[in-house]
């Protein structure tokens, strides 16, 4: 997946403007125009797509923890890069305030099957040997869930 595909499937099930979407990054202390939240909105084989980076996702990701959560005491988190799909996951995890059976539930509503124990190899370090790198299919299918559930058809 493409951090494009990954910041257009956020806007789209929750709803965001790009008013909303400017707010977010300011949240994460990173100014950002509607300009360019637009070219990154952009479809693949637009040739005005500007490619989000890894560091600019994380930092939308981050904004949005502080969007659904409030701002934690202390620094502000820095921005990953490279962001991974685990990275994203967790982000995501945080930001909804999702437990391990909130996840596998909603795998489980589109009749996806994930066990406890290949969701927590996840969010395990990665230099811990039952860490597992969060596949692509995983992500999409998480964000096809989250969609089901926040923008039903």
């Amino acid at each position: 997946m493409t951090n494009n595909d990954i910041i257009r499937r956020l806007r789209y099930f929750f709803n965001f403007s790009d008013e909303k979407m400017v707010e977010i990054f300011t949240l994460a202390e990173f100014t950002v125009d509607k300009n360019k939240i637009k070219n990154w909105l952009r479809k693949d084989e637009d040739p005005e797509l500007v490619e989000i980076n890894d560091k600019e996702l994380a930092t939308f990701l981050n904004g949005l923890i502080i969007e659904k959560r409030g701002k934690r005491e202390g620094p502000m988190p820095i921005a990953e890069d490279p962001l991974t799909n685990n990275m994203i996951l967790r982000k995501l995890k945080i930001a909804l305030d999702f437990k391990t059976d909130d996840i596998l539930d909603l795998f489980a509503a589109i009749d996806k099957k994930l066990s406890k124990h290949e969701l927590s190899a996840f969010f395990r370090n990665p230099e811990h040997k039952s860490y597992r790198p969060c596949m692509d299919q995983y992500l999409r299918n998480f964000l096809h869930a989250l969609q089901t559930k926040y923008k039903p058809v």
